[in-house]
């Protein structure tokens, strides 16, 4: 019996802006980089930080958001799969490899703060589909001297 299964989940911050770029059939990949920080303590007590850096790959409707959204430090959270590329290293001649994580969905985290004035809420881009994730919508102030609920 044969089982695969090839799933990542990743929530870091981006160490580069992205680079999209558009297929002659409109079709757009986003490249970026993303920064995952653990923090830990070793046996004698003393804390430590390691930081590991990951490449990845968003497509389509998913990359034009990340472009549009996101920039060097902006975190995020991303859901995909592992793939292995492999090529010839044209100086040398030697076979080349590298691990890259391909986005099937990015959301975009930030805090108030982080957020431009207005923004609503934090897009979140998921399988090539966008989606606009507003802040759930608060009720407003009822009005000083009135006893009655707002609803």
């Amino acid at each position: 019996m044969s089982f695969n299964y090839n799933r990542v989940t990743l929530a870091g911050n981006l160490t580069r802006d992205p680079q999209v770029r558009f297929f002659a059939n409109e079709r757009a990949v986003a490249d970026f980089g993303l920064a995952i920080n653990r923090r830990f303590k070793t046996p004698d007590g003393q804390q430590k930080e390691e930081t590991t850096f990951v490449d990845v790959e968003a497509w389509g409707r998913t990359a034009e958001l990340v472009g549009q959204y996101l920039t060097k430090g902006s975190p995020c959270f991303i859901e995909g799969r592992l793939r292995l590329d492999s090529w010839d290293d044209k100086k040398t001649g030697e076979k080349r490899s590298k691990l890259k994580v391909v986005a099937d969905s990015v959301q975009f985290l930030s805090t108030r703060g982080d957020r431009a004035p207005g923004a609503e809420g934090a897009p979140a881009a998921e399988g090539g589909e966008a989606a606009a994730r507003p802040a759930p919508a608060r009720p407003a102030p009822a009005p000083a001297g009135d006893d009655e609920p707002p609803f």
